[in-house]
């Protein structure tokens, strides 16, 4: 099958060449993000690949269909970036990868966690240039605090799972408990509750109209001065604006994203020599307080690996005729 692969980077092209020996796709990798304005790169094709930053709205959809476009191949989990109505109307199949390594999402939550507290990325910093003091580097023990999770699918259940091994009292809220989770010791409370009452949060669940600015001044004011919140998952939980007036007035004593809500602009490219007109990114990293990765959780060689192979079975179960097991519906909400 003829794939247009889009938004890629050494990488995918590394570990899609690896394993489609094993696939036999015709893959043309273009670097542009797909959108309605380079949708004429797709003419020839029968499916394209995307990732996050691709932008596939209804625009996007019928000229995708016009083109000839009978598939669209997600290299991610999170499809809050596609118009799946749309495609079915135009009975184009969308296919993601729900679950590539939860693993490596949930270690690079607990690695922002550690950061911002025991303040590691300031310590290297210092000592590379010859300064060994130790102050202002203060953090806390992670024993016997109390660590809210929202959101306990694939990877807020590994990150309870590892925060419980700190010594952590682990509380959490999802509309769908988990059994396995209460008998390791997790507690589930109201949202109201797990905000209220932890020390840290970690934001885990997937970006819907529901969640959309799931974190706001009014879920700012029920925390606790000082709190640590991580958002590992969709940049449009957190509303930025919000975020940066509790940074100010010192309600929210930390904040780790490794996920940004206007970061299409932004991550997986090198600004280094450009002036960037992001105000609130600007804002953001002014903060001595604030860690910030650019949508790197996932960016493991096992992910990597995981992520090749099911996308290509999923081109190739397609173009068979098999069972795709991997589609997306309207009717379905990821986990």
């Amino acid at each position: 099958m003829k794939v247009a692969v889009f938004s890629t980077k050494s990488y995918d092209r590394e570990y899609f060449d690896k394993f489609n020996i094993y696939e036999s796709h015709n893959l043309t990798y273009f670097e542009t993000s797909l959108r309605a304005i380079t949708t004429n790169l797709t003419l020839g094709f029968d499916a394209v690949c995307i990732f996050v930053n691709d932008k596939i709205d209804r625009e996007t959809v019928q000229m995708l269909a016009e083109n000839g476009i009978k598939m669209i191949a997600l290299r991610c989990a999170g499809f809050n970036n596609v118009d799946i109505a749309a495609a079915e109307e135009k009975n184009i199949k969308v296919l993601n990868v729900p679950s590539y390594s939860p693993n490596a999402v949930a270690e690079h939550t607990v690695a922002l966690v550690l950061t911002l507290n025991r303040k590691t990325h300031k310590a290297y910093n210092r000592v590379r240039e010859s300064n060994f003091s130790l102050e202002k580097l203060v953090g806390f023990d992670l024993y016997n605090k109390t660590v809210g999770v929202i959101g306990t699918g694939h990877i807020g259940s590994i990150f309870c799972k590892i925060m419980i091994g700190f010594g952590c009292k682990v509380i959490a809220f999802d509309k769908f408990e988990s059994d396995e989770l209460k008998e390791n010791g997790v507690e589930y409370k109201s949202f109201e509750e797990v905000i209220s009452y932890s020390d840290i949060i970690s934001l885990h669940c997937p970006l819907t109209p529901e969640t959309h600015y799931l974190i706001n001044d009014n879920t700012f004011s029920i925390m606790k001065n000082g709190t640590m919140l991580i958002n590992t998952s969709r940049g449009a939980l957190i509303n930025t604006l919000d975020a940066i007036k509790a940074l100010k007035n010192g309600k929210l004593g930390y904040l780790g994203i490794d996920v940004y809500e206007q970061e299409e602009k932004l991550f997986f490219k090198d600004l280094s020599e450009i002036i960037i007109q992001d105000e609130l990114i600007l804002r953001l990293v002014s903060f001595p307080n604030v860690l910030i990765t650019s949508h790197q959780g996932f960016f493991t060689k096992e992910a990597l690996n995981q992520i090749a192979i099911t996308t290509l079975k999923n081109l190739t179960n397609f173009e068979k005729g098999i069972q795709l097991e991997n589609e997306v519906k309207t009717r379905r909400e990821k986990n």
